[in-house]
């Protein structure tokens, strides 16, 4: 897997921070200099963070476990949402609801009920009703399709999330500390860093920042996938 270069991560803005009277102290390690009120993140530490980030996914795609991407920033949506869907992971970047995983049980009634209406629309079990109920079916579909549609085929607890701007979704990142989830995320110079196991100093406004970052990890998580893959099909063509 090909790490992005120092020119590939500058070209992306990946150094630019928040302006130094934003800042957070727990971010010192990771700042190289101000420039013009400006925190500069250290790439050669974001390099690091993400090596390891990048390692500690892989195992955990390859134990055939679920990583959550969360995104809920307009510039970052579209992005995560495809990255996740490439490697079939849950994602959430419409909104996080409280309680999406401490209380994944009800999350979970309200995906059934998504998939039920989706099932009486198509299966043609809705014909009886007018076409004022169905509409109003529709729109509640719509409704939970765009805030629950990520998760939809997700069974249980993810073992990890991964978070674009740790800042802007401290919900997610509070649940999963709670449930000893483990945690991946983007941290720009507004931060704390220690609030999540695996932070990668970065812009997490940028949209071509985040694409080079979460392209990255969404890779080492291909090759835990392709690794899993490969030692079921050694192991059956052990048994045979």
């Amino acid at each position: 897997m090909s790490k992005p270069t120092y020119k590939e991560l500058l070209d992306a803005g990946v150094h630019f921070g928040h302006m130094k009277r934003k800042w957070n102290p727990q971010m010192l390690p990771y700042i190289f200099m101000e420039r013009k009120g400006i925190h500069i993140i250290d790439l050669n530490r974001t390099m690091e963070c993400m090596e390891s980030a990048a390692a500690a996914m892989k195992q955990i795609a390859k134990s055939g476990r679920k990583i959550m991407f969360v995104a809920t920033k307009k510039q970052a949506r579209d992005l995560v949402k495809e990255a996740a869907k490439s490697v079939n992971m849950p994602y959430i970047t419409e909104r996080w609801l409280g309680g999406m995983m401490t209380n994944f049980s009800t999350i979970r009634r309200s995906i059934k009920k998504m998939q039920s209406i989706e099932k009486m629309l198509s299966d043609g079990s809705a014909a009886s009703i007018t076409k004022k109920e169905r509409l109003t079916l529709d729109r509640e579909r719509q409704k939970l399709e765009r805030v629950l549609g990520g998760i939809e085929h997700l069974t249980r607890l993810p073992a990890a999330v991964f978070i674009v701007d740790i800042h802007h979704e401290h919900i997610a990142i509070a649940e999963s500390h709670k449930l000893g989830i483990t945690t991946f995320g983007m941290v720009d110079t507004n931060s704390d860093p220690s609030q999540v196991d695996f932070p990668i100093p970065a812009n997490d406004d940028a949209s071509k920042s985040i694409g080079v970052i979460t392209n990255y990890i969404t890779n080492a998580i291909k090759e835990g996938l392709a690794e899993r893959k490969q030692a079921k099909t050694e192991k059956e063509a052990a048994k045979a």
